[in-house]
Protein backbone atom coordinates (compact mmCIF):
# COMPACT_ATOMS: atom_id res chain seq x y z
CA UNK A 1 0.00 0.00 0.00
CA UNK A 2 1.45 3.43 -0.91
CA UNK A 3 1.96 6.25 1.55
CA UNK A 4 -1.05 8.09 0.24
CA UNK A 5 -3.32 5.28 1.35
CA UNK A 6 -1.99 5.24 4.89
CA UNK A 7 -3.48 8.53 6.02
CA UNK A 8 -5.62 11.04 4.17
CA UNK A 9 -7.64 14.14 4.95
CA UNK A 10 -11.40 14.03 4.72
CA UNK A 11 -13.04 16.44 2.28
CA UNK A 12 -13.69 19.85 3.82
CA UNK A 13 -12.43 18.62 7.17
CA UNK A 14 -9.16 18.41 9.07
CA UNK A 15 -10.23 15.06 10.54
CA UNK A 16 -7.94 12.18 9.68
CA UNK A 17 -9.61 9.12 8.20
CA UNK A 18 -8.30 5.78 9.37
CA UNK A 19 -7.85 2.85 7.02
CA UNK A 20 -10.96 0.66 6.99
CA UNK A 21 -9.62 -2.84 7.44
CA UNK A 22 -11.98 -5.76 7.08
CA UNK A 23 -13.55 -6.65 10.39
CA UNK A 24 -13.31 -10.27 11.43
CA UNK A 25 -16.74 -11.74 12.19
CA UNK A 26 -17.56 -12.15 15.83
CA UNK A 27 -16.80 -15.55 17.27
CA UNK A 28 -19.70 -17.70 16.30
CA UNK A 29 -20.49 -20.91 14.55
CA UNK A 30 -20.98 -19.77 10.97
CA UNK A 31 -21.86 -23.34 10.03
CA UNK A 32 -25.20 -22.89 11.76
CA UNK A 33 -25.69 -19.17 11.17
CA UNK A 34 -29.38 -18.31 11.23
CA UNK A 35 -31.06 -15.96 8.82
CA UNK A 36 -31.26 -13.02 11.24
CA UNK A 37 -27.55 -13.16 12.01
CA UNK A 38 -26.73 -13.67 8.34
CA UNK A 39 -28.72 -10.60 7.28
CA UNK A 40 -27.07 -8.51 10.00
CA UNK A 41 -23.58 -9.55 8.96
CA UNK A 42 -24.38 -9.13 5.27
CA UNK A 43 -25.65 -5.59 5.89
CA UNK A 44 -22.42 -4.73 7.72
CA UNK A 45 -20.28 -6.10 4.91
CA UNK A 46 -22.34 -4.31 2.26
CA UNK A 47 -21.79 -1.05 4.12
CA UNK A 48 -18.06 -1.68 3.88
CA UNK A 49 -18.41 -2.44 0.16
CA UNK A 50 -19.96 1.01 -0.32
CA UNK A 51 -16.90 2.51 1.36
CA UNK A 52 -14.65 0.45 -0.90
CA UNK A 53 -16.59 1.62 -3.94
CA UNK A 54 -16.07 5.28 -3.03
CA UNK A 55 -12.36 4.64 -2.49
CA UNK A 56 -12.08 2.95 -5.90
CA UNK A 57 -13.85 5.89 -7.53
CA UNK A 58 -11.88 8.68 -5.89
CA UNK A 59 -8.48 6.97 -6.10
CA UNK A 60 -9.01 5.89 -9.70
CA UNK A 61 -8.43 2.21 -9.01
CA UNK A 62 -9.20 -0.50 -11.57
CA UNK A 63 -10.59 -3.71 -10.08
CA UNK A 64 -11.38 -7.03 -11.76
CA UNK A 65 -12.91 -9.88 -9.75
CA UNK A 66 -13.36 -13.26 -11.43
CA UNK A 67 -15.94 -15.76 -10.18
CA UNK A 68 -15.49 -19.33 -11.35
CA UNK A 69 -16.78 -22.67 -10.14
CA UNK A 70 -19.01 -25.57 -10.99
CA UNK A 71 -22.63 -25.11 -12.02
CA UNK A 72 -24.86 -24.18 -9.06
CA UNK A 73 -21.84 -23.34 -6.90
CA UNK A 74 -23.33 -19.97 -5.91
CA UNK A 75 -21.37 -17.53 -8.06
CA UNK A 76 -24.43 -15.55 -9.10
CA UNK A 77 -25.68 -15.38 -5.53
CA UNK A 78 -22.56 -13.75 -4.16
CA UNK A 79 -22.32 -11.37 -7.13
CA UNK A 80 -25.90 -10.28 -6.45
CA UNK A 81 -25.09 -9.54 -2.79
CA UNK A 82 -21.92 -7.65 -3.73
CA UNK A 83 -23.64 -5.37 -6.23
CA UNK A 84 -26.92 -4.97 -4.34
CA UNK A 85 -25.97 -1.65 -2.69
CA UNK A 86 -23.38 -0.43 -5.19
CA UNK A 87 -23.54 2.12 -7.99
CA UNK A 88 -23.92 0.26 -11.33
CA UNK A 89 -21.95 3.04 -13.01
CA UNK A 90 -18.95 2.10 -10.89
CA UNK A 91 -19.43 -1.63 -10.34
CA UNK A 92 -20.76 -3.71 -13.23
CA UNK A 93 -21.19 -7.40 -13.98
CA UNK A 94 -19.97 -9.10 -17.15
CA UNK A 95 -21.51 -12.45 -18.05
CA UNK A 96 -20.73 -13.22 -21.67
CA UNK A 97 -22.65 -15.85 -23.60
CA UNK A 98 -21.48 -18.29 -26.23
CA UNK A 99 -18.95 -16.66 -28.59
CA UNK A 100 -20.17 -15.73 -32.05
CA UNK A 101 -18.69 -17.28 -35.17
CA UNK A 102 -16.62 -14.13 -35.65
CA UNK A 103 -15.40 -14.13 -32.05
CA UNK A 104 -14.28 -17.73 -32.45
CA UNK A 105 -11.75 -16.54 -35.04
CA UNK A 106 -10.32 -13.78 -32.80
CA UNK A 107 -7.48 -13.90 -30.34
CA UNK A 108 -9.08 -15.76 -27.45
CA UNK A 109 -8.86 -12.93 -24.91
CA UNK A 110 -10.05 -10.28 -27.38
CA UNK A 111 -13.75 -10.42 -26.51
CA UNK A 112 -12.99 -9.97 -22.82
CA UNK A 113 -10.66 -6.98 -23.24
CA UNK A 114 -13.40 -4.39 -24.02
CA UNK A 115 -15.02 -5.14 -20.67
CA UNK A 116 -11.94 -4.40 -18.57
CA UNK A 117 -12.32 -1.43 -16.20
CA UNK A 118 -11.23 2.14 -16.68
CA UNK A 119 -10.02 4.18 -13.70
CA UNK A 120 -12.57 4.26 -10.90
CA UNK A 121 -14.39 1.11 -11.98
CA UNK A 122 -14.97 -2.41 -10.67
CA UNK A 123 -15.84 -5.28 -13.02
CA UNK A 124 -17.16 -8.62 -11.79
CA UNK A 125 -16.82 -11.48 -14.28
CA UNK A 126 -19.51 -14.14 -13.82
CA UNK A 127 -17.36 -16.74 -15.56
CA UNK A 128 -14.50 -15.45 -17.63
CA UNK A 129 -11.68 -16.41 -19.96
CA UNK A 130 -11.33 -19.52 -17.81
CA UNK A 131 -14.16 -21.06 -19.83
CA UNK A 132 -11.39 -22.42 -22.02
CA UNK A 133 -9.83 -24.28 -19.11
CA UNK A 134 -13.19 -25.66 -17.98
CA UNK A 135 -16.28 -26.14 -20.09
CA UNK A 136 -14.50 -25.77 -23.44
CA UNK A 137 -11.93 -28.37 -22.47
CA UNK A 138 -14.34 -30.87 -20.96
CA UNK A 139 -17.10 -30.55 -23.57
CA UNK A 140 -14.72 -30.51 -26.53
CA UNK A 141 -15.36 -26.93 -27.65
CA UNK A 142 -11.66 -26.24 -28.17
CA UNK A 143 -8.78 -28.19 -29.68
CA UNK A 144 -5.87 -29.60 -27.72
CA UNK A 145 -3.64 -26.97 -29.32
CA UNK A 146 -5.96 -24.14 -28.23
CA UNK A 147 -6.13 -25.59 -24.73
CA UNK A 148 -2.36 -25.76 -24.35
CA UNK A 149 -1.94 -22.29 -25.84
CA UNK A 150 -4.37 -20.93 -23.26
CA UNK A 151 -2.11 -22.08 -20.43
CA UNK A 152 0.90 -20.50 -22.12
CA UNK A 153 -0.89 -17.21 -22.72
CA UNK A 154 -3.17 -16.77 -19.70
CA UNK A 155 -0.51 -16.22 -16.99
CA UNK A 156 1.23 -13.59 -19.10
CA UNK A 157 -2.07 -11.95 -20.02
CA UNK A 158 -2.93 -11.62 -16.34
CA UNK A 159 0.54 -10.33 -15.49
CA UNK A 160 0.03 -7.66 -18.15
CA UNK A 161 -3.26 -6.66 -16.54
CA UNK A 162 -1.61 -6.37 -13.13
CA UNK A 163 1.33 -4.39 -14.53
CA UNK A 164 -1.16 -2.00 -16.15
CA UNK A 165 -2.54 -1.21 -12.68
CA UNK A 166 -5.51 -3.57 -12.51
CA UNK A 167 -6.24 -5.25 -9.18
CA UNK A 168 -7.07 -8.82 -10.25
CA UNK A 169 -8.78 -11.19 -7.80
CA UNK A 170 -9.83 -14.73 -8.76
CA UNK A 171 -12.30 -16.90 -6.84
CA UNK A 172 -13.16 -20.55 -7.31
CA UNK A 173 -16.43 -21.61 -5.65
CA UNK A 174 -16.01 -25.20 -4.52
CA UNK A 175 -19.16 -27.28 -4.08
CA UNK A 176 -19.51 -31.01 -3.40
CA UNK A 177 -21.26 -33.30 -5.84
CA UNK A 178 -23.95 -34.05 -3.24
CA UNK A 179 -24.70 -30.36 -2.71
CA UNK A 180 -24.69 -29.65 -6.43
CA UNK A 181 -27.20 -32.46 -6.94
CA UNK A 182 -29.43 -31.03 -4.21
CA UNK A 183 -29.36 -27.58 -5.82
CA UNK A 184 -30.14 -28.99 -9.25
CA UNK A 185 -33.21 -30.71 -7.82
CA UNK A 186 -34.24 -27.51 -6.05
CA UNK A 187 -34.08 -25.66 -9.37
CA UNK A 188 -36.32 -28.24 -10.98
CA UNK A 189 -38.87 -27.90 -8.17
CA UNK A 190 -38.87 -24.08 -8.25
CA UNK A 191 -40.54 -22.57 -11.33
CA UNK A 192 -38.66 -19.31 -10.83
CA UNK A 193 -35.29 -21.08 -10.95
CA UNK A 194 -35.74 -23.60 -13.75
CA UNK A 195 -34.17 -21.21 -16.23
CA UNK A 196 -30.91 -21.63 -14.30
CA UNK A 197 -30.73 -25.31 -15.24
CA UNK A 198 -29.56 -25.39 -18.85
CA UNK A 199 -28.98 -28.38 -21.13
CA UNK A 200 -25.26 -27.70 -20.74
CA UNK A 201 -25.61 -27.99 -16.96
CA UNK A 202 -27.22 -31.41 -17.36
CA UNK A 203 -24.52 -32.54 -19.78
CA UNK A 204 -21.80 -31.29 -17.43
CA UNK A 205 -23.44 -33.16 -14.56
CA UNK A 206 -22.28 -36.42 -16.13
CA UNK A 207 -18.65 -35.26 -16.26
CA UNK A 208 -17.84 -34.53 -12.63
CA UNK A 209 -14.44 -36.25 -12.74
CA UNK A 210 -13.48 -34.62 -16.03
CA UNK A 211 -14.26 -31.20 -14.56
CA UNK A 212 -12.25 -32.05 -11.46
CA UNK A 213 -9.22 -32.91 -13.59
CA UNK A 214 -9.67 -29.72 -15.63
CA UNK A 215 -9.89 -27.65 -12.45
CA UNK A 216 -6.68 -29.20 -11.10
CA UNK A 217 -4.85 -28.41 -14.35
CA UNK A 218 -6.19 -24.86 -14.30
CA UNK A 219 -4.86 -24.27 -10.80
CA UNK A 220 -1.53 -25.84 -11.74
CA UNK A 221 -0.83 -23.41 -14.57
CA UNK A 222 -2.69 -20.23 -13.59
CA UNK A 223 -2.28 -19.93 -9.81
CA UNK A 224 0.37 -17.24 -10.18
CA UNK A 225 1.91 -14.91 -7.63
CA UNK A 226 0.50 -11.79 -9.30
CA UNK A 227 -3.04 -13.23 -9.42
CA UNK A 228 -3.50 -16.26 -7.16
CA UNK A 229 -6.63 -18.35 -6.93
CA UNK A 230 -8.74 -18.14 -3.78
CA UNK A 231 -11.03 -21.11 -3.10
CA UNK A 232 -14.39 -20.46 -1.42
CA UNK A 233 -16.03 -23.35 0.40
CA UNK A 234 -19.48 -22.99 -1.15
CA UNK A 235 -21.49 -25.89 0.26
CA UNK A 236 -23.24 -23.38 2.53
CA UNK A 237 -24.46 -20.45 0.44
CA UNK A 238 -24.76 -17.95 3.27
CA UNK A 239 -21.33 -18.68 4.68
CA UNK A 240 -19.80 -18.57 1.20
CA UNK A 241 -21.26 -15.12 0.52
CA UNK A 242 -20.07 -13.67 3.80
CA UNK A 243 -16.62 -15.23 3.53
CA UNK A 244 -16.10 -14.06 -0.04
CA UNK A 245 -17.20 -10.47 0.60
CA UNK A 246 -15.13 -10.32 3.76
CA UNK A 247 -12.11 -11.53 1.80
CA UNK A 248 -12.56 -8.91 -0.93
CA UNK A 249 -12.54 -6.23 1.75
CA UNK A 250 -9.37 -7.72 3.21
CA UNK A 251 -7.29 -7.75 0.01
CA UNK A 252 -8.07 -4.22 -1.22
CA UNK A 253 -6.93 -1.60 1.32
CA UNK A 254 -9.37 1.31 1.43
CA UNK A 255 -10.28 4.38 3.43
CA UNK A 256 -13.70 5.62 4.46
CA UNK A 257 -14.48 8.49 2.10
CA UNK A 258 -18.22 8.47 2.77
CA UNK A 259 -19.45 12.03 2.17
CA UNK A 260 -20.62 13.98 5.19
CA UNK A 261 -24.42 14.26 5.56
CA UNK A 262 -25.84 17.24 3.71
CA UNK A 263 -28.60 19.59 4.79
CA UNK A 264 -31.37 19.91 2.24
CA UNK A 265 -32.29 23.53 1.48
CA UNK A 266 -35.96 24.54 1.53
CA UNK A 267 -37.89 23.46 -1.55
CA UNK A 268 -38.71 26.27 -3.96
CA UNK A 269 -42.19 27.67 -4.12
CA UNK A 270 -44.57 26.50 -6.86
CA UNK A 271 -44.44 29.92 -8.54
CA UNK A 272 -48.01 29.55 -9.69
CA UNK A 273 -47.47 26.21 -11.45
CA UNK A 274 -50.68 24.24 -12.02
CA UNK A 275 -50.43 20.53 -12.74
CA UNK A 276 -52.36 19.33 -15.84
CA UNK A 277 -55.51 17.27 -15.22
CA UNK A 278 -54.89 13.64 -14.32
CA UNK A 279 -57.08 12.65 -17.27
CA UNK A 280 -54.39 13.98 -19.62
CA UNK A 281 -52.00 11.22 -18.52
CA UNK A 282 -52.04 7.44 -18.60
CA UNK A 283 -51.39 5.87 -15.20
CA UNK A 284 -50.43 2.33 -14.32
CA UNK A 285 -53.48 0.56 -12.82
CA UNK A 286 -53.30 0.58 -9.02
CA UNK A 287 -54.02 -3.09 -8.44
CA UNK A 288 -52.12 -3.25 -5.16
Amino acid sequence: MNKKAKKIKANKSDKEVKIQKHIEPKEKDLKTIDNKEYEKELARLQTELVKLQEWVKQEGLKVVIIFEGRDAAGKGGVIKRITQRLNPRICRVVALGTPTEREKTQWYFQRYAPHLPAMGEMVLFDRSWYNRAGVERVMGFCTEKQYQEFFRTCPEFERMLVRSGIILIKYWFSVSDEEQERRFKARIDDRTKRWKLSPMDLASREKWIEYSIAKDEMFKYTDIKQAPWYVVNADNKKRARLNCINHILSVIPYNDLTPEPIILPPRQEDKGYVRPPFTDQTFVPEIY
